[in-house]
């Protein structure tokens, strides 16, 4: 499941199922930059990791999201962790990434986000040190 969900255009076709759930293979390849037969493997691969379902009505062949592979993961992997310090961590990385390092220096800029990096930072060491 992992390796189907690595890939950006299998993550893609998955939030389009997200937003409209119930699609044919041209609908779900309209606007992508991808052939059909593209579309098709990567619906492939995310069938075969049970991420998809395909059901037929009538004459079309409809995709659909299962969203019990993804729930599980969320249980097993994610939901040991506490929201709050995955929150923080998140917010540490965000902001940590908006600073630029000074030229000819090989440090991170000192704006103002520093502070709210700092205490995001003593937050997380105070409570999970």
């Amino acid at each position: 499941m992992f390796k189907a969900l690595a890939h950006p255009s299998r993550r893609e076709l998955l939030d389009r199922l997200h937003r409209e759930n119930g699609q044919s293979l041209g609908q779900l390849g309209e606007g992508l930059d991808m052939t059909r037969q593209a579309v098709a493997k990567h619906l492939g691969l995310l069938e075969a990791a049970n991420l998809v379902v395909r059901i037929r009505r009538g004459r079309e062949l409809l995709h659909y999201l299962n969203p019990v592979p993804i729930n599980e993961i969320y249980e097993r992997w994610i939901g040991k962790y506490e929201r709050r310090r995955l929150q923080a961590l998140s917010d540490l990385k965000k902001s940590l990434e908006g600073l630029e390092a000074p030229r000819g220096r090989g440090t991170a800029s000192t704006g103002g986000r520093d502070g709210q990096a700092a205490i995001r930072l003593r937050h997380l060491h105070r409570h999970h040190a």
